[in-house]
């Protein structure tokens, strides 16, 4: 099954706008328009949906999208309970009924076999097909479609076709600069403002070694993980070895130069 959650967010998600996504993101909704937001693990890419939901006051639906997603995982399936074979809907199936923000995760690493099943949806159709119920779901205005992927991980096997990808308004995320950066992960994690500059200044230092032994470098969300730790009493190596270091590679040469990288900022 899918790995997936619902709700209504309570309280506002901090969320500091970069570059004009937050308004670029509503005028999309408003328009009945799916959103694809693209760039690196742990850039904001999530924190930017969980915000326009609640700035929108609309329930979210979040699937983690993997290898073994299935559309039935997605739109849902028959199922025998207490004698009686019952339907069950799916997250995407359930989006659609509640009118909610439907955010597929990393879409790039689903089945392609299983990403056409939300063709009609990122379409003027804005419909969902349920074969097996023989049923035609109408996406009601406030429904909205996202999704995202990192084109850092893209290869022949795992890239989002175009015929998919021209259904979208992009949104394109980055780190942000050293300054904002630093103070999202001093407000994230409670850690003082030098000691937030010092963990950007090692996140900036690793995203160096990008294509040259490392696949990504430190995102924001590490940076955040190890100011937490810090917060917390632990040693700034030791936090940094933990959440930032032992987080990006297992390769014991590289460790060792990110380790040492640690050493020189803290």
């Amino acid at each position: 099954m899918a790995q997936e959650g619902d709700f209504r967010l309570e309280r506002e998600p901090y969320y500091r706008p970069l570059h004009g996504e937050v308004e670029l993101f509503e005028a999309a909704w408003r328009n009945r328009l799916p959103v694809l937001l693209k760039g690196p693990t742990g850039c904001g890419k999530t924190r930017l949906v969980e915000f326009m939901a609640w700035r929108l006051g609309r329930s979210l639906v979040t699937v983690s999208c993997h290898d073994d997603l299935t559309a039935a995982d997605l739109a849902g399936r028959y199922l025998v309970t207490a004698g009686e074979t019952v339907w069950v809907d799916g997250p995407m199936t359930r989006a659609v009924r509640l009118g909610a923000i439907l955010y597929l995760d990393e879409i790039v690493e689903a089945r392609k076999d299983t990403t056409v099943v939300i063709h009609p949806l990122a379409d003027d159709r804005r419909a969902l097909f349920l074969e097996k119920r023989g049923e035609v779901l109408h996406a009601p205005p406030e429904f909205m479609l996202a999704i995202s992927y990192n084109p850092g991980y893209q290869s022949v096997l795992k890239e989002l076709k175009q015929s998919t990808r021209q259904r979208f308004v992009a949104i394109d995320f980055d780190y942000p600069a050293a300054e904002v950066e630093a103070a999202i992960v001093a407000r994230e994690s409670g850690v003082d403002a030098a000691t937030a500059q010092a963990l950007v200044k090692l996140a900036h230092m690793t995203r160096n070694l990008k294509g040259n032994g490392l696949d990504e470098g430190a995102s924001t969300r590490l940076l955040v993980h190890a100011g937490k730790l810090i917060a917390q009493g632990v040693a700034p190596r030791t936090a940094c070895e933990g959440a930032v270091a032992l987080a990006l590679s297992d390769e014991r040469e590289m460790l060792a130069a990110l380790n040492e990288l640690v050493s020189s900022v803290f």
